[in-house]
């Protein structure tokens, strides 16, 4: 129905029938009272209906660096790359590994749209995907940016994990659990510490039965809390936060020194996929429910938001989201959203990253590893032509309604 609405819009746009903007909700609105002279005015911050090119998706982590570098090449106005090299490691082939930044707009700008992809390393896929379509639509003008605003995309935040496809960093830390004060105690997990003897069971139904048993004891919340809420006592296993700051994260913080972040209105889309329904992109706020960010994005995006802690998204709540580095700086007309595109069942999510994180545990198997990244990247980037529309789809329609939440 997206697919075919989008067409149908853009068959209207090229006769110059009618052209549309976007209420807060998503929805489109056609107005006929606008001449096609006026269309790239009004796109500027409405929705862009350009035709979808689903080559967009990388085959690796390499291509997409080169696919992205070129469309920051064919950039017209003022750009300004910072890359990030991560250092001590390659890929899989001996490539560098790089966070790339870029900054385009005026450097003065006062608001600013942050656009991250690759928190998660697999999940780079769809982050590379979504930034290339708008570095071409910035670059071919059927995207201008609204007055006094700068839009800056971070890509590959945790490059390792994209090269290898895998969530984590080559220490096997989750960036997205790495945001705590490691001068302090860590937080605690008990649930995890609870299931860890059984994560690791090569006996697939054993695990399951065992982890069916502590879902009926303490419910499905809890077990997911358990599972990926974030744990800082197992290196080997999933949702490590870590026991110090990691390379994604002081990128992240240099940038806010960099560009004085602090000093502007903040819109963050930290892209995602692999939790949620198949090819939908749920908005998540992790602000608190009563906060003046929170209010902003029900502003912005609509009734589409969703927050764990209401407990109304796909997602539970977690510690040491990348989110909280950025809401310490954000002032009252800011704010953070996860879009997070599904796929597949959380239950096959638990799978197939236990699988990864236990063939990773053991040494001498890297042929074994490198087979289970086929299973890695079809569920957190699955090679289906319609789900890539619709990632495409609805990254568009998320981000117009943030460039247009910050311009208002």
């Amino acid at each position: 129905m997206f697919l075919k609405r989008q067409l149908n819009i853009q068959k209207r746009l090229h006769s110059g029938y009618a052209d549309f903007n976007l209420d807060n909700s998503g929805m489109i609105a056609f107005d006929r009272r606008h001449s096609p002279k006026n269309i790239r005015y009004l796109m500027s911050c409405n929705f862009s209906a350009v035709a979808i090119d689903t080559t967009v998706f990388p085959a690796n982590y390499s291509s997409a660096r080169e696919h992205w570098l070129k469309k920051l090449s064919e950039q017209s106005g003022h750009s300004h790359h910072r890359p990030y090299p991560c250092i001590g490691v390659s890929g899989p082939d001996g490539e560098e590994l790089v966070t790339d930044t870029v900054w385009i707009g005026a450097e003065d700008a006062s608001r600013v749209l942050v656009l991250i992809g690759g928190t998660h390393g697999i999940e780079g896929f769809v982050g590379s995907a979504v930034q290339i379509d708008h570095l071409n639509l910035l670059a071919c003008r059927h995207l201008t940016l609204p007055v006094d605003t700068a839009v800056l995309f971070i890509h590959a935040l945790t490059p390792w994990g994209y090269a290898w496809q895998r969530r984590c960093d080559q220490d096997g830390v989750d960036l997205n659990r790495n945001i705590v004060d490691f001068s302090q105690p860590l937080p605690d997990n008990p649930g995890y510490d609870e299931l860890r003897s059984v994560l690791f069971l090569d006996d697939g139904q054993r695990r399951k039965t065992a982890l069916e048993a502590f879902e009926r004891q303490h419910g499905r919340i809890a077990l997911e809390c358990a599972l990926s809420g974030g744990q800082y006592s197992d290196p080997s296993g999933p949702f490590f936060g870590g026991n110090m700051p990691s390379h994604g994260r002081t990128v992240t913080e240099a940038l806010m020194q960099h560009y004085s972040m602090k000093q502007r209105d903040l819109a963050v889309i930290d892209l995602h996929s692999g939790l949620g329904s198949f090819g939908y992109g749920e908005i998540i706020c992790d602000h608190a429910p009563n906060s003046p960010a929170t209010a902003v994005a029900c502003q912005w995006y609509g009734e589409s938001v969703t927050l764990p802690a209401l407990g109304t998204s796909s997602s539970v709540p977690k510690t040491g989201l990348l989110d909280y580095a950025w809401h310490t700086i954000m002032n009252s007309k800011s704010c953070y959203i996860t879009l997070e595109f599904g796929t597949f069942s959380t239950n096959q999510l638990f799978d197939i990253l236990l699988h990864d994180h236990q063939l990773w545990a053991q040494q001498n198997n890297l042929q074994a590893r490198l087979e289970h990244r086929t299973l890695m990247r079809h569920h957190f980037c699955p090679d289906d032509q319609a789900w890539k529309e619709l990632v495409l789809f609805r990254a568009r329609q998320v981000i117009a309604q943030a460039l247009r939440g910050l311009s208002c």
